[in-house]
Parts: structure tokens; C-alpha cells; sequence
């Protein structure tokens, strides 16, 4: 195995596994802020439970989190020091933020964690905000490192190809990070959200504990109001980012698309497998100018295929279009739920959280629950593939930052380790607030 391909698997691997975890830190306190919201408000108990079980999920993934997320500060270092000699200056400041957004999520956890009967409920309550937003401005504080590595702003090349003049703040000023940003943190609302959900209506369907159906049925409905909005709202972004990759990564977009030949009316592939060979994309379900239509709104507009670009710098065609139809597939089954959700829901609004839900419904919830992360994994799986062969678009390539050192499968080998412990680890809490939240649930 080369030092490149140890390198990029590595940094698969722990993106990942990293993901899953920043996503539940994003999302969960929201979940839990609902919660509580309405025991304060109705003094509902099984919205108490739901606080406090939720709380502690977070607080778990959250330490879990931040041993991935250190592992890969020090994979950055280690397998792209030529990254960082260029890119430190200027992603740097970004960086510190997310560190300061980190402490402060950790110290309001601490504080909502240990303050339920020492503070008074308006105060715990506000922890609970301050928890949620750090963890949302530490995510998209992240993010405008990588937008930063999709459209390079803030430099200029110098001699020997370093950066010059360097203005540090411009990477917070990039036009490309607002839109990443939101369609991220919105992923990350649908991924939790729908697994939240899919895990009450598969209990619901079982229908073994019946005296836990209000306790269920209301942790659904929570889950389903960040769920169902993200899922909803989520295309629309994904059309601007769409428009924002034919216009300054075409590319990716030809790459996602399986777009081969540059032409105008170009089709919108539904499906398909790109053959770099023979520069098709076969068995795809082809709407002709519907992608022209979705990189301009306009059916006539031109849009570059792969063949303006040499060989060289294609992306993965195969991976990026299987990954991006995977992505928008997973995310329209969810939007599709959702959507029969709330319809149940505004048809049956005269019962509030106890209305019953058909059964097909919460086997189609159940059905959603790795939905939302399977489409989060595949939505970076193209952002990344997409951008390749360049680690700093039309800047620096991927085979030139990578380490020299020629060992990296050891360090492969040890933080694959660390992973593996942490996935026990993570599994063992999971059963354990199985059984808690059925005893709250029973006991409440």
C-alpha cells in the first residue's frame, strides 16, 4: 500500500467515523431543548425523561467526539504536512474559533448535566442553549476550512509557491462557506433526526411496552420537528450548491452527474453506472435538460462535461456519481416520509402527541433510521471525491501534500485500533441507555 492510499484511507476512515459523533453534538441539544421546553412549560414527565436520557447520549458522544476529533488534529499534521505548511496560516484562525466553541460546549454540557436540581429551570434550560449553539458554531466552524479547500480566497502565490500577502480572515469572508455550512448542519438535523425517530416508531410497531406509547410517541413527534424541516428545506439548498459547482466546480459537477460530454439540454441522470471507458453513463434514467435546468435554470444552458478536463484531473467518476445518487436517493425516501408524517399528523392535529400512527407509517420511520447518516456519509463522500485530484482546488494535489514518510500503514493500523475501541465503547453506552430510557419510561 502506498504512503498516498494509507493516507487517504486513513483520513476516510477517521472523517467517518468523526462525523457520526459531530453530528449528534449538533443535533441532539436541540432535541433535548425541545424536551425540556415542554416539561417546564406543562410539566410533562415524559418530556423530563426524554431531556435527561437525550442529555446524557449527547454527553457521551460528545467525549467520544472529542477523542476522534483529536486524533485528527494529529492526522493532519502527520500524513499532510505539506497541507499544513500552506494552508495553517490561513485555516488557523478558523480553527482556533472551533477550538473556543468546543470549551464552551463542554462547559455548559457540564453545567446542564450536574445542574438539573442545583439550577432553576430557566437556567438550565439557557445551558441547554448554550450547548447547542456552541455545537453548531463548531461544526460550521470546520467547515470553513473545507470551503476554504473548495475555492481557495485570502492569497496569493508567492515564491517557491507558498502563499503571500496572506489575509487569515478572508476564509471567513468565502462565498462558498455559507452554503456548505448550512447544507452540513441541516444533514446533520436529518440524520439524527430520522434515526431518533425510526427508533421510536420501530418500538411503537412492536407495540410491546404499551404503557410506554405517550413516552414513544412523543420523542417521535420531537425528532420528526427537526427531522422532518431539514429534510424539507435540504433540496433547496442542495440546488444552490448545485449552481455553485457548475459555476466554479464543473468538474464535480460533471463527475456527479456522469456528464461525460460537454453539451447544452444535457439530461439529469437518475441512476446509471458511469463507464470511464467508453465515457457513458449506462442504465441511467436520463430527463433531458433537466441538468442544464438545475446548474442555471435555464433548459438550453451549456453544461462542461468531463472531456474539457484533461485525464488527469477527473475526479473518481464512479464513486462521486454513486455516492451523490445514494445522497440525494437516501434524502428523498426521507422527504417522502416526512411529508406523509405531518399530513397524518395535520389530519389527526386534534390529538396532539397521543394521536396513534398507522402502522406503515411507523414501519416506513423505522425504515428511515440509518437513512439520514447514510446519506450524510455519501453527501462527503462526494465533497471530498469531488474535489480530487486537488487537496486546495487548482492549488496544491493530494499526492503532493501527503507525508514522504513511507510507514503510514502503522499508523493506519493504530488509529483503526483506536476506532474500533471507541465503537465498543460507544455500543456499550447505546445498550445501557436502552435500559435506562425503558426504566425512565416505565417509571416516570
Amino acid at each position: 500500500m502506498s504512503a498516498l492510499t494509507a493516507a487517504r484511507l486513513q483520513m476516510e476512515l477517521s472523517l467517518g467515523f468523526h462525523m457520526i459523533f459531530a453530528a449528534i453534538g449538533m443535533a441532539m441539544p436541540v432535541m433535548m431543548l425541545i424536551a425540556e421546553r415542554r416539561w417546564i412549560r406543562h410539566h410533562d414527565r415524559d418530556a423530563l425523561a426524554l431531556a435527561r436520557t437525550w442529555s446524557k447520549l449527547t454527553a457521551v458522544t460528545f467525549a467520544i467526539g472529542a477523542v476522534s476529533g483529536t486524533a485528527l488534529s494529529f492526522e493532519l499534521g502527520l500524513l499532510w504536512p505539506r497541507f499544513m505548511a500552506f494552508a495553517g496560516p490561513l485555516v488557523g484562525p478558523a480553527f482556533a474559533l472551533e477550538g473556543y466553541a468546543f470549551f464552551i460546549e463542554a462547559i455548559f454540557l457540564g453545567l446542564y448535566l450536574y445542574g438539573w436540581e442545583r439550577l432553576s429551570p430557566a437556567a438550565h434550560w439557557l445551558c441547554g442553549w448554550a450547548v447547542a449553539v456552541s455545537g453548531v458554531m463548531s461544526g460550521i466552524l470546520v467547515l470553513a476550512a473545507n470551503a476554504w479547500m473548495q475555492n481557495p480566497v485570502g492569497f496569493r502565490l508567492g515564491p517557491g509557491g507558498l502563499p503571500a500577502d496572506v489575509d487569515a480572515w478572508a476564509v471567513l469572508a468565502n462565498p462558498a462557506w455559507p452554503l456548505m455550512a448550512l447544507h452540513s448542519t441541516l444533514s446533520t438535523y436529518q440524520a439524527v433526526g430520522f434515526a431518533a425517530a425510526g427508533t421510536y416508531g420501530w418500538a411503537l410497531w412492536r407495540g410491546r411496552r404499551p404503557g410506554d406509547a405517550r413516552y414513544q410517541r412523543l420523542g417521535l413527534a420531537i425528532a420528526m420537528s427537526i427531522a422532518g424541516s431539514a429534510a424539507v428545506l435540504q433540496p433547496l439548498v442542495g440546488d444552490r450548491l448545485a449552481k455553485r459547482a457548475h459555476d466554479h466546480q464543473p468538474a464535480k459537477l460533471a463527475a456527479m452527474e456522469g456528464q461525460f460530454r460537454t453539451e447544452r439540454h444535457a439530461p439529469l441522470r437518475i441512476g446509471g453506472i458511469p463507464d470511464v471507458e467508453r465515457r457513458e453513463t449506462r442504465y441511467a434514467l436520463e430527463i433531458p435538460g433537466a441538468l442544464s435546468f438545475l446548474a442555471a435554470d435555464d433548459f438550453d444552458v451549456e453544461v462542461a462535461g468531463l472531456d474539457r478536463f484533461p485525464r488527469e484531473q477527473w475526479p473518481n467518476v464512479l464513486v462521486s456519481h454513486l455516492a451523490f445518487q445514494i445522497m440525494v436517493g437516501a434524502g428523498m425516501v426521507t422527504v417522502a416520509v416526512a411529508i406523509w408524517y405531518w399530513l397524518t399528523r395535520w389530519r389527526r392535529r386534534g390529538l396532539g402527541a397521543d394521536a396513534e400512527l398507522p402502522r406503515g407509517l411507523l414501519l416506513a420511520l423505522a425504515g428511515c433510521a440509518p437513512l439520514g447518516f447514510i446519506a450524510l456519509e455519501a453527501g462527503w463522500v462526494v465533497t471530498e471525491a469531488g474535489r480530487q485530484p486537488w487537496i486546495i482546488y487548482g492549488i496544491m494535489r493530494t499526492a503532493d501534500a501527503v507525508t514522504p514518510v513511507a510507514e503510514v500503514w502503522g499508523s493506519l493500523a493504530l488509529f483503526t485500533s483506536v476506532y474500533a475501541v471507541l465503537l465498543m465503547v460507544l455500543l456499550f453506552f447505546l445498550r445501557r441507555f436502552a435500559q435506562s430510557a425503558d426504566a425512565a419510561a416505565a417509571g416516570h
